[in-house]
């Protein structure tokens, strides 16, 4: 195992490289074009099996080993966001209103380097490899699930994937046996009223008093309707009525997002907002329309899987910490792969230098401690090389 973790060493500037790269030329969700292009190509010279157009814009590449064993599938996603760069780096965004502002960049470039490490090494492995490159992690519906329709998963045996978190310390790794990321849904909800002259409301419907009655009749289903030991998350993110200033608007829309932790909380979250919904409106005799999209599943580890990956983490030097954590609520498509074949997926820090108050993911001014790629390749590395070895 040294020599693998000295190969990776010998990679590092390599991989620091490949993310300046990536984070410089980035490109949306379902819109990936040169960046599919560049992992092929990268994974083509070292002489492995490549398939392209995977679910869509998905590439996935396949390493076998010297010996006979288990199939272990590691997942990276690719996409960048819609997002103004704010940064100072001198590797910024060179492509207007797109940025990689939650780490995908740094994901990408770190498989990249475990794939041309373990590929160095093939004569001792004891399995096969499948790195899924996933396009699409970003904007439901998905990467995942197509490329899981398309055959990425085929023979695979365990997958183990890693996502670069800039709120946690760097070189501590983060896990959950259980579910660790929620279900994003989403919903719109558009109030049907009668417009009119803002000097006489009486003759109105108005439907900017209904839509901020709903807003806030929607945070009484999270604390009155939700059970108290289950986790739920209801967020009015959009609210739009536009118009002159004296007219009343003759509509109203509300969009945002539900997250909840398991199927009773995301079928009771959808059947009350419904409820309220309903019984606001009609309060002032409005009509509505309502569409609530679901997101990913929830994403729920396996346990023995996190519990192999926590072991080989605290056996790497470069792991300073590893920590059981409390679920986020954040989505996540990685689920997908959970629920095809057994695997896990763990955070690793990546906490900027000399700050205790990082730009969160999402944020223009993001951005990752590129120490953190090595640490992240190391723990993905041994675990395939581990899992191997124990079930050879």
């Amino acid at each position: 195992m040294e020599t693998l973790f000295a190969s990776l060493d010998e990679l590092n500037e390599e991989i620091i490289s490949i993310r300046r790269h990536l984070h410089q030329h980035p490109e949306l969700s379902f819109e990936e074009v040169e960046t599919p292009k560049y992992i092929a190509e990268f994974h083509e010279v070292l002489g492995h099996e490549v398939r392209t157009g995977v679910g869509g814009n998905g590439v996935v590449a396949y390493l076998k080993g010297e010996h006979d064993g288990p199939t272990v599938a590691l997942r990276a996603d690719f996409d960048a966001l819609p997002i103004e760069e704010e940064t100072e780096l001198d590797f910024k965004s060179v492509n207007e209103g797109v940025m990689h502002a939650c780490g995908h960049d740094g994901h990408t470039a770190t498989l990249l380097g475990v794939a041309k490490a373990l590929n160095k090494h093939k004569n001792e492995l004891h399995g096969n490899v499948v790195f899924i490159h996933q396009h699409a992690e970003e904007l439901p519906p998905g990467g995942a699930k197509p490329m899981i329709e398309d055959g990425a998963l085929e023979g695979v045996d365990v997958i183990f994937g890693t996502h670069l978190q800039a709120q946690l310390p760097l070189n501590e790794i983060a896990y959950r046996t259980d579910a660790l990321q929620a279900s994003p849904d989403s919903f719109e909800v558009k109030i049907l009223g009668k417009g009119g002259h803002g000097a006489m409301p009486q003759d109105t419907k108005d439907s900017i008093l209904i839509a901020s009655q709903l807003v806030n009749n929607f945070q009484q289903i999270v604390s009155r309707r939700v059970n108290p030991l289950q986790s739920a998350v209801l967020s009015v993110c959009s609210f739009e009525a536009i118009g002159p200033y004296n007219i009343i608007a003759n509509t109203a829309k509300i969009k945002g997002t539900v997250r909840t932790l398991n199927e009773e909380s995301r079928e009771l979250m959808e059947q009350e907002m419904e409820r309220v919904i309903k019984g606001t409106c009609e309060l002032s005799g409005a009509d509505y329309e309502f569409n609530y999209e679901r997101g990913y599943p929830v994403l729920i580890n396996h346990k023995e899987e996190t519990e192999f990956v926590v072991k080989v983490a605290e056996t790497v030097p470069d792991v300073a910490t590893v920590k059981e954590i409390e679920p986020i609520m954040g989505g996540e498509d990685y689920s997908y792969y959970l629920q095809e074949v057994k695997g896990t997926y763990i955070f690793t820090g990546a906490q900027p230098d000399n700050t205790d108050d990082p730009y969160p993911h999402h944020h223009p001014k993001f951005d990752i401690n590129e120490k953190a790629l090595l640490t992240a390749a190391k723990v993905l590395a041994k675990s395939t090389v581990e899992y191997m070895n124990q079930n050879k």
